[in-house]
């Protein structure tokens, strides 16, 4: 199980006492959205609410900035990620990430695990 709980160890070595674990302590893992045909996922948080999930997307909702316009366009790879290089080779989308699409690059403004959608902005 994955937990929210902090470690059991004080910064000065000593021990903390044990804590019961509880469910509001449970975490998940995280999604790593890919390039691909679109796939989602609906998960149940708290309180009732749910949360959509992008397993995977190829297309993105990209805003013009000199046109003003939004359009959906095919989401071609992934050029730059500064949140880990290693996700360009592996075409994992988050938030940051430089994606190339049909109009040219983008800026991705949304976080497609936890918002299940690809926002994007034309650089």
């Amino acid at each position: 199980m994955i937990s929210r709980l902090r470690g059991r160890r004080k910064a000065s070595g000593g021990l903390y006492r044990r804590i019961k674990k509880k469910l509001r302590h449970k975490a998940n893992n995280p999604t790593q959205t890919l390039v691909g045909k679109q796939a989602k996922v609906t998960i149940r948080t708290r309180s009732g609410h749910f949360k959509q999930k992008l397993l995977k997307a190829d297309i993105a909702n990209v805003y013009d900035t000199k046109a003003k316009k939004h359009s959906k366009l095919k989401i071609l790879t992934i050029v730059e990620n500064p949140a880990n290089r290693h996700f360009v080779r592996r075409n994992i989308l988050t938030k940051g990430a430089i994606i190339r699409t049909e109009k040219g690059n983008a800026k991705v403004v949304s976080r497609p695990s936890q918002d299940g959608i690809v926002n994007a902005v034309l650089i």
